[in-house]
């Protein structure tokens, strides 16, 4: 049993980032609150105050075994739910238009509907003893001492009219807020500098369509994945996310949106550099319409770099770093996060915010190399491509292209692209070889194969026909 770090903890923001949060604090904290505008227990749809949820989301790799180690039992759990579970390298992948060879790589990918996911973490968490759920409450600011060198609470407002602002004490705020974190705009407030930013415009789109799932659509994979490149910048995640419901996330860059009217939803489903999507969903039963999401630009804030920072206050997951979602890093991110965070708790008292920013800056490196940097192969993408930049995404072709041929490459892959094994295990003398051994040169991408066109009238299913006779 942990010695009490403090009384209370509370927790901006009900994300995966915040209820980790809360996880982990409440082995330190007598009574953990968390804070947020939405309703949240009991919701397994998409809220309001997230709406990127809809979409496709996979929680791969480290963040699965990390949320393993918090929730014992968790993946048991799901699958007993009927959620599907699969190794991370036997699903199909394509990259520029060329299938990567399947490898057993013992990783686990959990591919739940976000919302089901949230709802499963947050029902274990809200389980404990010592945590509060404060639903439907608008955080209006943070409570400072008269030095304003340290945070004693926050300012919230029950979303009813009339309702008073009340000041909740805290030993210890977490803003787990999200990319629209307000923390920048506080420490100005109080007299601090506001974080540097990078960002990488990526001007990414989602749409998205639910279809009940039939046995020949997958062909005993869990998911389909054409991975968008920039000879092939349409992309898309076709997965399994239940007993009979599977997910379509269509994916376009720098103002290619895929369309949500149905039939032209489904010509762009035809338009990828491959044709296996297509064919599973063209005469498929849809379960709702199509629906968009905008991500306009990955983005790091850099409070490891601030000279000064408020002491008892923390920043976490998307309100540091927002990482381009085609890369599934967010969730395992903030799963990394929270075990930093139970790692600075257990040095004993509370954690200082500068130590454990620049903790989290060290983890955070490392999947914005991949993400910012891959994003930046792209030439519409604007950035400073420097020599790494450059000479990274000259070999992750040739690594993709090798992976086409040789399980041993994927699984290499997978294991980075999890999150499980730095980059710098691509670079490994053997695994180099293997690599050099499929193409000194950087490949020519793979060529399309679309579908082939079909007759008017098959561009609407008999599905969507019925809902415009």
């Amino acid at each position: 049993m942990n010695t009490l770090t403090g009384h209370r903890a509370v927790v901006l923001g009900g994300s995966i980032a915040g209820v980790l949060a809360a996880r982990v604090l409440a082995e330190f904290y007598g009574e953990v609150v968390v804070v947020d505008r939405d309703a949240l227990l009991g919701i397994r749809v998409p809220r309001r105050g997230a709406p990127h949820t809809v979409h496709a989301h996979g929680l791969h790799a480290r963040g699965h075994l990390i949320m393993e180690e918090l929730f014992p039992g968790f993946t048991a759990e799901l699958s007993a739910a009927g959620i599907p579970t699969g190794d991370l390298g036997e699903m199909r992948w394509f990259f520029d238009a060329r299938r990567l060879r399947p490898a057993r790589t013992g990783l686990t990918s959990v591919t739940a509907p976000r919302p089901v996911l949230e709802e499963h973490v947050r029902a274990k968490v809200a389980a404990l003893g010592n945590v509060t759920f404060l639903e439907r409450h608008d955080i209006e600011g943070l409570v400072a001492d008269a030095r304003r060198g340290r945070i004693v609470g926050v300012r919230v407002r029950r979303q009813a009219e009339g309702a008073d602002e009340e000041t909740l004490e805290a030993d210890v705020v977490v803003d787990a807020t999200g990319r629209g974190s307000r923390t920048p705009s506080w420490l100005t407030q109080l007299g601090y500098e506001r974080p540097a930013e990078e960002r990488v415009k990526i001007g990414l789109a989602y749409t998205t369509r639910h279809y009940r799932t039939t046995p020949e659509m997958f062909d005993g994979v869990q998911s389909i994945n054409p991975v968008a490149s920039p000879a092939h910048p349409r992309g898309a995640f076709f997965g399994q996310v239940g007993r009979d419901i599977c997910i379509l996330s269509l994916t376009g860059i720098q103002g290619d949106r895929p369309p949500t009217e149905p039939a032209a939803f489904l010509e762009f489903v035809r338009s990828l550099p491959v044709p296996d999507v297509y064919e599973a969903v063209h005469d498929a039963e849809p379960l709702d319409d199509p629906v968009s999401f905008g991500f306009p630009a990955s983005v790091r804030r850099r409070y490891e770099r601030l000279s000064r920072f408020p002491d008892r206050l923390l920043v976490v997951g998307d309100a540091v770093c927002s990482f381009n979602p085609v890369y599934g890093q967010g969730m395992s991110v903030a799963a990394q996060e929270a075990l930093a965070l139970r790692r600075h708790l257990r040095s004993g008292g509370p954690p200082s915010p500068r130590p454990f920013l620049k903790e989290l800056a060290g983890i955070i490196d490392t999947p914005w190399e991949i993400s910012a940097g891959g994003d930046l192969d792209f030439p519409a993408v604007e950035g400073r491509r420097t020599a790494k930049v450059r000479a990274g995404n000259a070999y992750m072709a040739r690594l993709q292209y090798a992976a086409t041929k040789d399980a041993a490459v994927t699984d290499a892959f997978m294991r980075v692209a999890g999150l499980v094994d730095p980059p710098q295990a691509l670079m490994r003398p053997r695994m180099v070889l293997r690599v050099l051994r499929h193409g000194l040169r950087r490949p020519e991408p793979g060529p399309s194969r679309s579908a082939a066109p079909r007759p008017h009238a098959r561009l609407l299913n008999d599905h969507d026909r019925k809902g415009i006779a």
